[in-house]
């Protein structure tokens, strides 16, 4: 597998050779306006209700402004200033973390997660015991992807996840195969950090953000909900930008869990595009920090093109006719879009934050610049681009065609057993424990160490229909019952946690 992956670089390399600088500060500054345009207009649009750009260029700053609204129908403008929840834009921070561990001689790329903690398992033997911090940040681990994402909605802690996911099936071979996992990440990050004795959130703001000057920036939810200028979180809703829930992402922290600003995250910008060296002097050595962008294991294959992409540890690594190209998008479906992209070569970084989803607007914000700064003008109209690529998978269309099974019951449906047949404890080791009631003749199901509770809709017979999704309500899940020859469920199925085979619950005995 190695040696293959080194012939896919060499050949990459040859495809698209590193270029000689091509851009300049006057085709740099002429770009500028013509992007503050745009981000105008895609907020005049309705494209998203707020953003905010930060651009680096040769270690100097040279945009920083925001658009638009924190929180649609309220007055409160973006600025560079207002803190997002920058999603799983994390995890590239989360790698320059790592890599201040590694600098200091804490770990190695490549210590096993087994000998920081003996305590860790994977689905299989073999990945367990050889599983390296390396491994999980470039997600070749072998964890399946949502491996930990379905329990951490039901208010799991992430000790308990990080435990639970050992139960989870395998999502492919390890150190073969890429299955983008926010646990997967979050374990080999945590693992990093026990030879310290200190938490997570205590290390990322000591080795990265305090040194870097970013005041507004934290791993820890209740950090952002502190801060006066923040923005919303926002779903379409009837057509509408709509802040709808609030996201915590604690137990994912290193995966998910960042908020900070435009302003705080170019200063970052100006580390990674200096190798770990900031205003002047070495914050992290260059050796440890490269490592994070060197392609670990193939993401992707372009079927039209053939071109691949590959994955570093917490960064997209490609290989383009601008030369070499590190990158991240992040997403939350509660309503958030973010972006950073970096083109080494030519010392450009630039980060997009926006507070909607789905929305391909940083995609297509940052196409559109770039084109600008090479070419002199967009080669298509990228943010349409971006956009319908975004509601082909996450749009209304796509929640219709998920919906369609459930869009109308049988005719005529079959009606119910007799409730108490389906109401009791079930459990397996991964979802834990599911409780089925009965109350004023509508079943409930309550999951999670909270204790979440969802009513029950009939739909056919031994199925039933619930809503999950907090940030879209209107998308129903199944939960499904296997009657038993004693007249009674012997098992449930929860359709939106069994993706990869752990949604079904087994009744608990003599309950």
């Amino acid at each position: 597998m190695m040696r293959l992956l080194a012939a896919l670089i060499l050949t990459c390399l040859a495809l698209f050779p590193v270029q000689a600088q091509t851009v300049t500060k006057e085709k740099l500054t002429a770009a500028l306006p013509k992007l503050r345009e745009l981000a105008r207009q895609a907020v005049a649009k309705g494209e998203v209700p707020g953003l905010s750009i930060g651009i680096v260029y040769r270690d100097e700053v040279v945009f920083l402004e925001g658009f638009g609204v924190r929180e649609a129908g309220q007055a409160e403008t973006v600025g560079a200033d207002t803190v997002f929840q920058v999603a799983s834009v994390s995890k590239p921070l989360a790698a320059t973390v790592v890599a201040a561990l590694v600098s200091d001689g804490v770990v190695t790329w490549d210590t096993r997660i087994r000998d920081l903690d003996p305590n860790f398992a994977l689905p299989e033997a073999y990945p367990t015991a050889q599983v390296t911090i390396r491994d999980l940040l470039s997600h070749r681990s072998g964890l399946a992807a949502s491996a930990g994402n379905d329990i951490e909605d039901l208010g799991f802690s992430r000790e308990e996840i990080l435990k639970r996911i050992r139960y989870t099936r395998p999502g492919g071979s390890f150190r073969a195969d890429y299955a983008y996992s926010n646990f997967g990440f979050t374990a080999g990050a945590i693992a990093a950090t026990r030879p310290t004795g200190k938490g997570w959130e205590e290390l990322a703001e000591e080795k990265v953000y305090r040194p870097l000057g970013m005041q507004s920036t934290s791993s820890r939810a209740k950090d952002f909900m502190l801060q006066p200028n923040r923005s919303s979180l926002h779903v379409r809703i009837d057509g509408k930008w709509t802040p709808l829930v609030k996201r915590n992402a604690d137990a994912q922290a290193p995966a998910g869990g960042v908020s900070s600003n435009a302003r705080d995250m170019v200063q970052w910008l100006r580390l990674e595009l200096g190798n770990g060296r900031y205003a002047g002097r070495p914050l992290i050595k260059e050796a440890a920090l490269e490592q994070t962008r060197l392609p670990n294991i193939i993401r992707s294959v372009d079927p039209k093109t053939g071109v691949v992409g590959f994955y570093g540890m917490g960064w997209n690594v490609d290989f383009r006719d601008r030369g070499v190209e590190w990158s991240h998008a992040g997403a939350f479906s509660a309503g958030a879009r973010t972006l950073v992209h970096l083109l080494p070569a030519e010392k450009i970084g630039i980060v997009i934050l926006s507070n909607a989803f789905p929305t391909g607007v940083p995609e297509g914000l940052a196409a559109t610049f770039f084109d600008e700064v090479f070419a002199g003008k967009p080669s298509r109209d990228w943010i349409a681009h971006w956009n319908e690529i975004y509601d082909a998978r996450f749009g209304a269309a796509a929640q219709k065609a998920a919906m369609a099974p459930y869009a109308s019951p049988p005719v005529p449906p079959a009606p119910p057993m007799p409730l108490g047949a389906y109401t009791g404890s079930y459990r397996n080791d991964y979802v834990g424990d599911a409780r089925i009631t009965e109350a004023g003749g509508v079943l409930s199901l309550a999951l999670g160490p909270a204790g979440k509770r969802f009513p029950l809709k009939p739909f056919n017979r031994d199925l039933f229909l619930y809503a999950p999704f907090a940030e879209s309500p209107g998308w129903l899940a199944a939960v499904s019952f296997l009657i038993g020859p004693d007249g009674k469920a012997s098992q449930v199925t929860l359709e939106n946690l069994d993706e990869d085979g752990m949604g079904t619950l087994k009744r608990s005995t003599g309950r």
